[in-house]
């Protein structure tokens, strides 16, 4: 049996301690189940910008050993919503925290400065970063890879100046183009003062048992490099969906007032690839390279042809926030409206989907050019949503501010709530296929696409003669298998290699003999309970969801949604996590 470790940080006293975590991760795997555990410890009253409420970042067993565990897991109080909050990354943070010792990291206190967070291996220091204040997401990493100098894999997660504003939708970016992006990862960073955190180490575990581990790693390499389904990701990539999901009525569009964008095949994954697409890059371990970046021009002086070059990533999920649910079918004006968000450090979804209740607002008289100081807001319009973009980061008025704090925030202050499209205050993500696309936001422990699937349900129902409760049951059960996953931590591109089956044998390969596939799947029902018990202890309920009236109205792949169809399902929702809540009580009281 391998032992595991977290580094535990203070930044108030500067200390650091080296901990065994073993017992963890023997009984909730690793990940996003350790992360949960730990968070469990905190006093969920606390405010998430008080400094001992504490940031954890968690890898797996499976990270940096097998193909494609590639995520870290961020787990932390969300300033968005005042739940449990939980995002995910990739890029090389997980094998620069494994080659520095650890599978876990937790931060807390606040430092006294503006600092840099550099871990390498045992060496922990907190510097002085006063440099860096104001700075762009994107400069802050090319100055640090710079300064830093180390002979191992290195990743640098850092903060935008949205993060030090302490905005509640601010990210965190993960070297060049990956993100911790929900729920406000880098506001809690910005209330530390944690400009950065700059990781590595050459710490790697020796490997037992190397035929069987060969056999085991070439059965999975060759699953991802073959899999039609992970050919598409690193094709297309996500933007593969733009268009189909526009001709389902699938692809939100003006905000969520219809699933058609009659301008898709300007934004979708084709037309990027053929104008701008000129790079594919993977996480560190990861065989897929899904990671598709568009190289853009800018004239700094027009008359002796002078350019600047840029890149931005791109992917289904920022091409809808940006793209089709702002009414925007160029592609070109959406990777300059990215590139901006990228710099400011903003969670591009929730800032678009913001965008898109802010035009309507305005549109209904709830806001006016007083609100916007002369600005007339319309759908489409790219060039006025950089206006706005810029005036939100300068803070220009109260409504410009007030824009930087979610759309529900905006909602309860001026008005339209029933078109602020979120889900536990967590704007949708890109997919408006029907009732378990919705079902799966409000439901889901990060209000995510990603917990459930709910979007895929949507689409096996056509010609389906199951009911709606039978596939709110297959959500749920989707769900809880998502635990597993995200405890090793799996990315889910490759959801359908990793089987129960394939998970137990490659524990039991790196010594945890006790997780066989029954011990898995039970493992994967405690965790995803303990997730719902701790939200519970925040204040979530699932008495509060509610369908947006927005969305009772457009039409989905599925037809219509209403209000008492989405209660129904919430309550069947609810009494299937009500019964693991039951078996997790007695599995406590057991120990």
């Amino acid at each position: 049996m391998r032992n595991y470790y977290m580094l535990d940080i203070d930044l108030t006293s500067g200390k650091s301690e080296k901990k065994d975590v073993s017992d963890l991760f023997n009984r909730y795997i690793g990940g996003t189940g350790v992360a949960t555990a730990l968070l469990d410890q905190f006093n969920p009253a606390t405010d998430p910008y008080d400094p001992s409420a504490p940031v954890i970042f968690a890898t797996g067993p499976f990270s940096s050993v097998f193909p494609v565990a590639t995520k870290t897991v961020a787990m932390f109080k969300s300033p968005l919503n005042g739940n449990m909050g939980e995002s995910h990354a990739g890029g090389r943070l997980a094998m620069a925290m494994y080659g520095a010792g650890y599978h876990v990291i937790r931060i807390r206190g606040k430092a006294a400065f503006t600092c840099t967070l550099e871990i390498e291996g045992d060496n922990v220091r907190i510097n002085s970063a006063s440099s860096l204040k104001g700075m762009s997401a994107l400069a802050v990493e090319r100055v640090l890879r710079d300064h830093y100098k180390s002979d191992f894999k290195r990743s640098i997660v850092r903060i935008g100046p949205a993060g030090e504003r302490l905005s509640p939708i601010a990210a965190a970016t993960v070297d060049s183009s990956r993100h911790f992006g929900r729920l406000g990862l880098g506001g809690v960073l910005g209330s530390k003062n944690v400009k950065a955190i700059v990781i590595s180490g050459g710490n790697y575990w020796k490997i037992d048992g190397i035929g069987a581990f060969n056999a085991y790693y070439t059965k999975l390499y060759k699953a991802v490099v073959e899999s039609d389904q992970m050919k598409k990701y690193h094709d297309l990539g996500t933007p593969i969906n733009v268009i189909p999901l526009s001709k389902i009525n699938g692809l939100p569009t003006r905000n969520f007032s219809q699933g058609y964008f009659e301008n898709a095949e300007g934004i979708s994954g084709e037309t990027f690839a053929e104008r701008h697409l000129s790079q594919q890059i993977a996480c560190a371990h990861c065989q897929c390279g899904c990671i598709h970046m568009a190289t853009l021009r800018e004239s700094f002086n027009e008359a002796e042809h002078m350019y600047k070059t840029f890149k931005v990533s791109y992917d289904h999920e920022l091409i809808f926030a940006w793209g089709s649910n702002l009414s925007i079918g160029d592609s070109e004006d959406v990777l300059r409206l990215l590139y901006y968000v990228e710099k400011q450090g903003w969670d591009a979804i929730s800032m678009g989907v913001i965008l898109a209740w802010a035009v309507e607002a305005f549109q209904k008289g709830l806001i006016n050019t007083t609100h916007t100081d002369g600005i007339v807001l319309n759908f489409g319009d790219a060039a006025t949503y950089k206006k706005m973009l810029e005036r939100i980061s300068h803070r220009h008025n109260e409504f410009y501010s007030d824009l930087e704090k979610g759309s529900v925030f905006c909602a309860e202050k001026y008005g339209g709530k029933d078109f602020a499209i979120a889900f536990g205050k967590n704007e949708a993500p890109g997919y408006m296929t029907g009732l378990h696309s919705f079902l799966g936001y409000g439901t889901g422990v990060r209000h995510s696409h990603l917990d459930s699937a709910g979007y895929s349900i949507d689409q096996k129902k056509i010609n389906s003669s199951k009911t709606d409760t039978d596939w709110t049951k297959e959500m749920y059960k989707e769900a809880v298998w998502r635990m597993a996953l995200n405890s090793l931590v799996i990315c889910l591109f490759a959801r359908n290699i990793y089987t129960s089956a394939v998970v137990s044998e490659g524990l039991q390969l790196l010594g945890m003999e006790h997780f066989d596939e029954a011990a898995v799947n039970k493992a994967a029902r405690m965790i995803h309970a303990l997730k719902i018990r701790q939200k519970m202890n925040f204040g979530f309920k699932f008495s509060d969801l509610y369908l947006p009236a927005r969305l009772e109205k457009a039409v989905t792949t599925c037809g219509h949604v209403t209000q008492a169809q989405f209660d129904e399902q919430v309550k069947v929702y609810q009494t299937l996590a009500e019964e693991d809540l039951k078996l997790l009580s007695h599995e406590t009281e057991a120990l």
